[in-house]
């Protein structure tokens, strides 16, 4: 039945000439058959590169309006209308606009992990990546969203002081002390990798804060043979994949996000059948939004 599934997605992909993207914490079966794998700007920017004029994104709803901000047009589908994010719709534009009134001077450095509008009344954006760099470049006060942890994060490796929207992912922050503490005792001379939306009780535990990317590309390089992992749990199926001959344990079974399990073979085939959800950002929302991503690509160029 799984094959007939696959089967068939594979042919109305070719048929479409659509692209299939699939953010690291998406199923396993998921990640299998897309034809990039990473977190959300970066697949983003594959799907802007690519031929496809259709974008089946495998993530949350965000990440797809990301992808129709750079790619406006191409049509961005997301297999789930459901599939969001907890962590964005914690802050809306009325709430960052009372935000910067309280503070004219400073400068608004957004997360992807935000909305459109969000990111459209933003200065720059950042990635979990590149966020202490992009801080680090910037003279002014500063608005941090909507992470408080990634914004408490690249506080402290600045140096600067940070006025910080209060909101959070709810699968990292499942991720306690303890849960690193009790990962050492077991699986002595592991390495933990922790991401920095984890709260800062547990990254000050950690050797190694990371994006999703950096837990990858650091894994690939190092020597070290057993890891322990700080984020979200799908991420494992595609470490252990690139890493065959390495040890990956969870720091706890729990961190797990439900909206990035939404996303089933099924539905990804129905949306191809359908060509629906989509999810297209309007002017000017996505001029403005693109303004405040474009440093941020620039810099990864």
């Amino acid at each position: 039945m799984k094959e007939k599934i696959i089967e068939k997605i594979f042919e109305l992909k070719e048929k479409h000439r659509a692209v299939i993207l699939a953010h690291n914490y998406q199923l396993p079966e998921v990640q299998d058959i897309a034809d990039f794998v990473g977190d959300s700007l970066e697949l983003s920017r594959k799907a802007a590169e690519s031929n496809a004029e259709v974008i089946v994104f495998c993530g949350v709803h965000f990440m797809a309006e990301t992808a129709s901000i750079l790619s406006p047009r191409k049509k961005v589908i997301l297999p789930d209308s459901s599939a969001g994010c907890p962590m964005a719709d914690m802050i809306d534009a009325k709430g960052l606009e009372i935000m910067k009134n309280k503070y004219p001077q400073a400068k608004v450095v957004c997360y992807v992990n935000s909305t459109a509008e969000v990111k459209a009344m933003s200065d720059v954006c950042c990635t979990s990546a590149n966020a202490v760099k992009i801080v680090s470049e910037i003279d002014s006060e500063i608005i941090f969203v909507p992470d408080q942890y990634l914004g408490t994060f690249a506080s402290s490796r600045t140096g600067k002081k940070i006025h910080l929207w209060p909101g959070y992912c709810p699968t990292h922050i499942k991720i306690t002390p303890s849960d690193i503490e009790e990962g050492r005792r077991k699986n002595p001379g592991c390495i933990v990798m922790v991401h920095p939306e984890c709260r800062p009780e547990v990254t000050h535990l950690a050797d190694e804060v990371l994006s999703t990317g950096g837990m990858l590309r650091f894994a690939s390089a190092s020597d070290a043979k057993k890891f322990l992992v700080g984020t979200e749990i799908g991420i494992l199926h595609r470490l252990k994949k690139e890493n065959p001959d390495k040890e990956f344990i969870p720091a706890t079974e729990s961190a797990i996000c439900p909206n990035m399990k939404k996303i089933t073979l099924e539905k990804i085939l129905s949306s191809l059948e359908n060509l629906a959800p989509q999810i297209l950002v309007l002017e000017p929302v996505r001029s403005m939004a693109y303004r405040a991503l474009l440093p941020l690509l620039q810099k990864n160029k």
